[in-house]
């Protein structure tokens, strides 16, 4: 039985590690976008943008770009604290009731860390506030 849970354990280990690699590939681009674009321009610089279209384009590019990054960073950390509770034994339960996660949930996001009901909580909760 234990090679059964170990293999199963593996194929976990594996898939979480292939998601955190898409994630953290995904994550290098934006990263190194932003910092090229947060580059001091000189004195005397022009603009590269002619009229407000072009500014209210790229202001909105960098919005989606800080949005998806903030997505990316999080989901990375998910998935390194999913790796952590894998190697504690805790992966895959509700770090909320401690209860099992669903194994339906897990194959879907195997990085979340709370059940469905104690999710719908805390959003619930968040809505309110």
């Amino acid at each position: 039985m234990d090679g059964i849970r170990d293999g199963i354990r593996d194929g976990i280990r594996k898939r979480l590690e292939q998601e955190l690699e898409t994630a953290i590939s995904r994550l290098r681009p934006l990263n190194r976008a932003m910092a090229v674009e947060e580059l001091p321009r000189g004195i005397g610089c022009s603009c590269h943008f002619a009229d407000e279209v072009d500014t209210i384009q790229a202001s909105e590019s960098r919005e989606i770009a800080l949005a998806t990054r903030e997505l990316l960073v999080t989901r990375v950390n998910h998935l390194s604290v999913a790796l952590d509770q894998l190697d504690e034994g805790e992966y895959g339960t509700c770090g909320e009731c401690g209860e099992p996660v669903a194994p339906a949930r897990l194959r879907f996001m195997p990085e979340v860390q709370r059940c469905v009901r104690c999710q719908d909580r805390l959003e619930h909760i968040g809505r309110r506030a």
